[in-house]
Parts: C-alpha cells; sequence; structure tokens
C-alpha cells in the first residue's frame, strides 16, 4: 500500500472533484492542499510550498521556473504534464486611459511594465506580442509589483531591462505616464473599463484570443505539478497514476458543468463557444495533447534567456515519459 502524496494547489474549481473525494483513484492514496477562497497570496504560498516544504511531496509550479531549473542543470524536481493553470493574454495587457496607446502598432518601442520575466505567463506575453506584431526586444521593459511597491533587489531583470522604481508598484507608473502599457494576470486595482484610469488594450478581449487559437493553435498553461526527485525515484509510476488522477478529474469537472451550465448566467454559452472554438477538452492534461505548446513554451523561454540552450519537450518530461 502506498503512502499518501500530499500535492499544494491552489483551489482551482476543476481540482476540486479531487480534492473532496469525488474522484478517487485506486491505489493512489492523494491529499491536496489547497489555498483559500481565491486568494494569490494563498497561491503563491502553495507554490513555494511546493518546492520548499518536506511535508508535501511537491505540487503546482511555474512552468517558467521548472525550465530555468533545467537550464541551471537542477532535475531535482519532476514535471508531470498535468496543468492547473491555463489562461490567454491579451486580457492581459493594460494602457493608462486617454494615451496615444490605441492599437498594436502604438506598443512598438515603447514602455511596458511587467510582474515578472521568467514567470510561465510573461513567457506566453512575449509570445503574444509577437503574434500582434510587437517584437519583445524592442521593447523597453520594466519590472516590479504590479499594485505593491516593488523591492527591486529580489527581482531578474531582462537584458537592458529595469526594476519598478522602490516602494512604487508597476500600475502607479504606468498611471503617473512613465510606462506605457503593462501586462498583469490579476486585474490591477485601478482598472475599470468605464472609468479607468488603467483599461484593457483589446476590451473585446475575447476575438482576439479567439483569433490568436486558432492561428496558434496554443490555450496557454502556465502552472503544472512537480514531484520532489526522490519521491518519483522511489516509485516511478506516480508519473503516470497522479497524471491520470488529474484527468479523470477533469473528465468529472467537465461532465458536471454540461450537465448544471449555471457557473453564471451565459455560462452555457460560453461553453458552446469555447468548444466551437477549442473543442470540448480544452483543459487537457497529458503528454501528447500538449506536446506542441510546451515545445513553443521552451523554444521561447530561450529565445529570451531562461535557458542557456534549447530545452525540447521531450527533456521537459523525460522522467514522467521513463515511467
Amino acid at each position: 500500500m502506498r503512502n499518501t502524496i500530499r500535492l499544494t494547489c491552489a483551489d482551482y474549481t476543476r481540482v476540486m472533484p479531487l480534492a473532496v473525494g469525488a474522484v478517487a483513484p485506486d491505489n493512489l492514496p492523494l491529499e491536496l492542499v489547497l489555498g483559500k477562497r481565491g486568494s494569490w497570496p494563498d497561491r503563491a504560498e502553495m507554490l513555494r510550498r511546493a518546492l520548499e516544504d518536506g511535508s508535501v511531496h511537491g505540487g503546482e509550479s511555474s512552468m517558467g521556473v521548472h525550465l530555468a531549473r533545467m537550464g541551471r542543470g537542477d532535475r531535482s524536481f519532476v514535471a508531470l504534464p498535468i496543468f492547473v493553470l491555463r489562461n490567454f493574454t491579451a486580457r492581459d495587457l493594460y494602457v493608462r486611459k486617454g494615451s496615444d496607446i490605441r492599437t498594436p502598432k502604438d506598443l512598438a518601442g515603447k514602455r511596458i511594465g511587467m510582474y515578472s520575466w521568467t514567470a510561465s505567463g510573461s513567457i506566453f506575453y512575449r509570445h503574444f506580442l509577437d503574434y500582434i506584431g510587437i517584437r519583445p526586444e524592442d521593447a523597453q521593459w520594466t519590472i516590479g509589483e504590479i499594485d505593491g511597491p516593488s523591492t527591486p533587489g529580489k527581482l531578474r531583470l531582462p537584458p537592458g531591462g529595469q526594476a519598478a522604481e522602490p516602494g512604487v508598484s508597476v500600475a502607479q507608473m504606468l498611471i503617473d505616464g512613465k510606462l506605457d502599457a503593462m501586462m498583469s494576470p490579476p486585474r490591477p486595482a485601478a482598472y475599470h473599463p468605464v472609468d479607468g484610469p488603467i483599461v484593457r488594450l483589446f476590451p473585446d478581449f475575447r476575438a482576439i484570443e479567439q483569433r490568436y487559437y486558432r492561428e496558434t493553435g496554443i490555450f496557454p498553461p502556465q502552472h503544472l505539478v512537480v514531484l520532489r526527485r526522490d519521491v518519483w525515484e522511489a516509485d516511478k509510476r506516480l508519473a503516470k497514476d497522479i497524471t491520470d488522477a488529474f484527468v479523470q478529474c477533469e473528465a468529472y469537472f467537465r461532465a458536471q458543468s454540461r450537465s448544471f451550465p449555471y457557473l453564471s448566467p451565459w455560462f452555457e454559452a460560453d461553453l458552446e463557444d469555447s468548444d466551437r472554438v477549442i473543442g470540448d477538452d480544452a483543459y487537457a492534461h497529458g503528454y501528447e495533447q500538449n506536446r506542441a505548446t510546451m515545445q513553443t513554451f521552451c523554444d521561447t523561454g530561450h529565445r529570451f534567456g531562461l535557458t542557456p540552450h534549447r530545452v525540447t519537450v521531450e527533456d521537459y518530461f523525460a522522467e514522467f515519459l521513463a515511467s
């Protein structure tokens, strides 16, 4: 009988069937240690604990952090093709209300703020900028906290980039005209679609995100699940068994959401729209289903300096494939 495997994760709705035991895989005692109420600080703590807390065996982690770790030759954690967080990126591109930045071409060579240079989302941000015709290499990048006071000493900066002003948020720099745009996964506190002072460059982000998917085939995954290497080496079958558990969980959630499509007043319409564009398994876990997207991710990360050499998707998931 296996010992219980404990994995950290934010309290995403899609993992709840597994968390509450509605999905209970045979011969795999599994406990999810969750954040609370969708809290961003809680999620950050779950990511930290996955890597640093010896009382758990792994958990949710940044794909970018894992890629950078591999680039340094550090294989202390094993990546599983379980993508607990996905998000399109056009919605995360913000400008100052009333600014001269009104179309994608207006961003060329401009000052853009971002929360991290190495986070998974930031890698897909740069892929999206390429898609809309803006070379990320030509932007003037500033890295710092989106809403809180920035602490430059803790940041990894891009070549030629700078840290946000000490004690000042990226959002405030945008409002003050010291930046021309910013990219952020959480909606900045000063955002409002009508009253600003921060608004989206793409108010109808659904249209361009759907076009991005049709033309690239990418629904960007950002976080996956990692296992400590010693845990995997003690029982290599865990890699595929844990992945299978999340596949079952996603299937349960997908069936449930279609039987009771009442998450929002128009959720059923959203489901039909998503199925029409992406298909009925947009959040698929697994290696083959995500192989092309993950190779694009690894290649983009290498282009922007996360790894000194190109990492193949086979290498990224080598331990999983060897299980």
